[in-house]
């Protein structure tokens, strides 16, 4: 909920995220957000930059530039798990930290990331232009049988399974783990483009919430194993670390 504007996030089991206006015992849709395949888990917004940061059971992070009116604008695929809670340090420091069942995941938003791709609709494949199983003409006029529709992470292309057999980590688009790409699309990306650019931190307990303190350089962690853990980040936000706590 944005205080300021009066606005109100709201994220659902189809993956959708709602944005409302409300107005004293009124309330009115302003826009719908798509982009997560998985059902939405965590919400996080950022008044002074007015970003929108969404966390979902298909293990990514989408960043929604609202005050921009740009919509989607950096996916971060950081989690083998399903999404617990994200949190956006302060600008200046530009990385997003992020927890799951187990683990905790940093990255900097650096601007040399790029978008992912909107996935593109077709009814055949856009390299071998082989109809897909619905496409029930084509597959009629040329006595084929339709294949299965995916989709390349890098270009958005959507493409049968015989012109995807490649899977490529890509960082500098979110992408930290493999995902499908088109043959095409990964004979152009350079192994330098595989180098990470998050870490990964093992929470050691079912995490199921965090907050940060940015100035003191300290995350806070809850587990639903009755366990609270204080997290030393000052290797990820670069401030000093506060007095007065030990490591045990």
């Amino acid at each position: 909920y944005d205080h300021e504007t009066q606005h109100a996030f709201v994220g659902d089991y189809s993956g959708q995220i709602t944005l409302l206006k409300l107005e004293q015992n009124t309330c009115s849709v302003i826009t719908t957000l798509k982009g997560h395949e998985g059902s939405i888990t965590s919400l996080w917004w950022d008044p002074v930059q007015r970003l929108l940061f969404s966390g979902a059971s298909d293990h990514s992070i989408i960043m929604w530039d609202i005050g921009g009116r740009k919509g989607r604008t950096l996916l971060l695929q950081g989690h083998q798990y399903v999404m617990g809670s994200c949190f956006h340090t302060q600008p200046e420091h530009q990385s997003l930290n992020a927890c799951s069942s187990n683990i905790t995941y940093s990255c900097r938003l650096k601007r040399c990331r790029r978008c992912a791709p909107q996935w593109l609709e077709s009814d055949s494949c856009q390299k071998c232009e082989q109809p897909f199983f619905w496409n029930i003409k084509q597959m009629w006029d040329t006595k084929t049988l339709g294949l299965r529709q995916h989709h390349c992470r890098k270009c958005g292309q959507a493409v049968c399974g015989k012109c995807s057999t490649k899977r490529s980590s890509y960082p500098i688009m979110g992408f930290e783990f493999q995902v499908r790409v088109c043959d095409s699309c990964f004979e152009s990306i350079k192994d330098e483009d595989r180098t990470s650019l998050a870490t990964f931190h093992e929470g050691k307990h079912n995490i199921s919430h965090m907050s940060m303190d940015i100035s003191r350089g300290l995350m806070v962690t809850c587990g639903s194993d009755r366990i609270v853990k204080i997290w030393d980040m000052t290797p990820v936000v670069g401030c000093s670390l506060a007095t007065g706590f030990s490591s045990r």
